[in-house]
This record gives structure tokens, sequence and C-alpha cells, in this order.
């Protein structure tokens, strides 16, 4: 197979969630400039639960019009609305209008909907497109689905964070009738990083132009795919032998085989499945809730409470790597799979005790332990590693477990992913936005206890 339809194919996947993956990556600089400061995460995770609209508009439109839902035409429109969003981000991500007296990030929000709106639909309707193409292709579809986390979080390495300072500052009260004395304070100043956001948000438009491009290409390739098959393997035998990945099991002669060979093979197929219990399923469905309510919705929401207490560059460190350690993780699970529940639950006991780690830091900002150390820094940046590892980990095998036992169960695995993610993001908002549970402060203003 030409080696660059590989390249278009993981091109093409790339585009799937760059957008969002790398706004979360940028977020140490963000939220140090928009309105909103370290409550801003909270914000994009409701928002990118309300996006899952988009995917609800096509599966509805499958159920109640079959067969009529152009999904080329969907591809279309939804990157080149990531497109035109990030190269809006990169000009107006700092604009912002007063809404009851307060200054909020609208044009910011707005646009990360839309990002959203792309990348959940990606979810639905990149993968049935590559399915028209040969198998081997899938394949390389997911290694670029898993760059789209990678790439952003190496190029914010490479980005850095700005430096803090604190530096003295002097304002003159404005009274006319009677001069006061200049009034000193100490302010927390940034130093620039080694290129600015609007360049980041603008390489993520490139990104996902790359993608459009990629998915222009492979729409014409179909109709050669089928060409070059009947040419090259003209023999029926041999294609059933291309098709045996696709199709399952295949015997050479089926015609011969005898009713009772045929009853003993479909036995044999049966017995080769692994089967599990209901309260076996129970405890699956329960990890595809809890993991995914935890690395979508409750951590992801305080991570700025958890980690800037340490400083941009925990914080900075933290969001980089995270994005980094979630593509590792499949790709261990791609060639070290473990379906054992009892190590997916081990590993999802241990993924839990970091994230309680870093809950509990969130808890305690802006004072937690070990603050202002070398080692309280590191531990805070390895703890968020390992939990983002670990649990995509169990997320990947638990998500092979159920596309093994039946279609009908991987439906209702993508129905608890998206529970679990609406649940921790709509119980986390109101802590952080409402009741203020979390609290936010400044590395050169703020004393903490000895």
């Amino acid at each position: 197979m030409p080696l660059y339809i590989h390249a278009l194919a993981c091109a093409f996947g790339l585009g799937s969630w760059v957008s969002i993956n790398g706004l979360w990556v940028e977020l140490p600089l963000i939220v140090n400039v928009l309105p909103e400061g370290w409550d801003l995460p909270s914000y994009l995770t409701v928002i990118i639960q309300l996006a899952n609209l988009g995917p609800l508009l096509v599966t509805l439109a499958h159920k109640f019009c079959p067969g009529r839902l152009r999904e080329h035409l969907v591809i279309y429109t939804v990157l080149s609305i990531g497109v035109v969003a990030c190269a809006l981000l990169a000009a107006f991500w700092k604009n912002t209008t007063v809404i009851l007296g307060q200054s909020r990030s609208t044009a910011f929000f707005i646009l990360t909907f839309f990002l959203a709106l792309v990348d959940c639909t990606s979810s639905v309707t990149f993968l049935p497109f590559m399915m028209q193409l040969p198998a081997k292709y899938i394949t390389t579809y997911f290694i670029g689905e898993g760059l789209s986390g990678l790439v952003p979080g190496l190029v914010a390495l490479a980005q850095g964070v700005g430096m803090s300072k604190c530096v003295n500052v002097s304002y003159t009260p404005d009274n006319l009738t009677e001069p006061e004395p200049p009034i000193f304070i100490v302010e927390t100043q940034y130093l620039p990083p080694n290129f600015s956001t609007e360049i980041f948000f603008s390489f993520l438009a490139v990104m996902t132009a790359i993608s459009l491009g990629s998915f222009i290409i492979l729409k014409r390739l179909p109709r050669t795919f089928e060409l070059s098959t009947e040419n090259l393997v003209p023999d029926s035998d041999a294609v059933a032998t291309v098709c045996r990945g696709l199709e399952g099991p295949m015997d050479p002669n089926p015609k011969t085989n005898s009713p009772e060979e045929e009853e003993k093979t479909r036995n044999t197929e049966r017995l080769s499945k692994p089967l599990y219990y209901s309260y076996q399923l129970a405890f699956i469905y329960f990890m595809v809730i809890w993991v995914n309510g935890a690395t979508n919705g409750l951590l992801p929401s305080v991570q700025t409470f958890s980690c800037m207490p340490y400083g941009n560059m925990a914080y900075h460190l933290s969001a980089a790597l995270s994005a980094v350690a979630n593509p590792v993780a499949c790709i261990i699970a791609m060639f070290f799979p473990k379906r054992s529940l009892v190590f997916l639950g081990i590993l999802c006991l241990l993924g839990s005790g970091f994230g309680g780690y870093n809950m509990a830091m969130a808890a305690m900002s802006p004072c937690p332990l070990l603050q202002n150390t070398p080692v309280g820094d590191a531990i805070i940046v390895l703890s968020w590693v390992f939990f983002t590892g670990l649990l995509s980990y169990v997320k990947v095998m638990v998500g092979v477990i159920l596309r093994d036992q039946s279609h009908s169960a991987l439906v209702w695995c993508g129905a608890a992913v998206q529970a679990g993610s609406l649940l921790g993001s709509v119980i986390m908002f109101p802590l952080v936005n409402i009741y203020h549970l979390f609290q936010s402060g400044d590395i050169c203003n703020t004393i903490c206890p000895l």
C-alpha cells in the first residue's frame, strides 16, 4: 500500500482532537490573562460537555433518517469550522465583554464551544468514513488520533511558560485636593514564553487545515482501492483471505462442511470469547463511569488549583506531560494488553489514588503540601502524569473488553463514557464557581503558615 496514503490517514486522524487537546495544554498561559483566572478550566469542562450536541444530532439523524445523512459533508463542515474557529481564536481570544457587572471571556467561550463541537462530532463521523478504506489504514488513523494529544503537548513543551517574578509597583492615589504619598504593592509579572499564544492557536489552525486537506484527498481514493483489489487479487479465494481480518475466520471450502462441523465451529468461536458474569460487567461499567468522570470532569476542573500554587512551571509541565501520557498509555495498551479485571481494578485504584492527591492539593490551595520546594513540584507533576496515564490505560482496555462482548455492550460503553464525563463536570462546576470551595492565590502575595 502506498506510504503516502498512510500519511494521509494519519494526518486525518490528527485533526480529531487536536484543538481541544491544544486548548488544555495552553491553559497555563491563558489563565493568567483571562478574567476567570483559576476558575477557567471548570467552565471549559462544561462547555465541552455541551458540545456533545453534535454527536447527538448525528446519532439521531442515523436513527430517524437512516441512509440519508451524508457523513462526508458533515466532516467537510466540522473541519472547516475547526479551521475558522482556531484562526478566530488566535485573533480574539483576549476579547472580553461585561455581563452582569463582571468581565467575561465570551469570545473565548464561544469559539471553544465550536472547537469542542468539531472534536466531539469527529468521534461519530471520522471512523465510519475510515471503514470505507482497507483495514490497515484504520490502524494508521488511530495512530494519528493518538498524535492529536501528543503533538500539542510537545509543542507546548517547546513553547515553554513565562517565568514569574515579584515586582514592587507604585500607585499614586487620584486625590487632587490632598496629595498623598505613592502606595507600593507587590505584583506578579510573567515573562513571555518562547512564542505567543496567538502563534500556538495559529499552529492548531494549520493542523486542522492539514486534516481537512488529507480528508479531501482521501475522499477521492475508495474507487481506486476497489479497482486495484480487483486487478491485483482476481482470485475469489485470495480476496476472501484478504478480507478475513474484517469478516472473521473463514473456511476455505465452506460448502463442504457438514452441519455438525459448522455447529462445532460456532461453539468454538463462542467459547473463545471471554464471558463475564453480571457483577463483572457491572464492575466494568462502573470503571468506565468513574474513570471518565475523573479524567474528563472532576480533576480537570481543579487542575489550576492543584498546580498553580507550585508555580506556573509546575502547571505547565503537568498539563503538557499529561497530554503526552494519554497517547503513550494507549500505545502501551496496544502492545501490552492485559484484560484481567483484578489487574485493571488495581490500576484504577492506583490512578484514583494519584487523583485523590491532586484533589487534596487543590482543596488546600493556595497553601498545599511541600509548596516552594523542588520535591513538591516534582510530586505534583508526576502525580498528574501517573493519574492520566494509568486511567487512560484502563479506559482503553475496558473499551476492548466491551467491544469483544457485543455491539450493544459497546453502545452502552459510549453512554457510560458520556454519563461519567457529564456527571463529573456538573458536580465540579458549582463547587468551583458558586460555592468557591477552591481558593486561588498569588505567588507573590499569598502568605502560608509554616
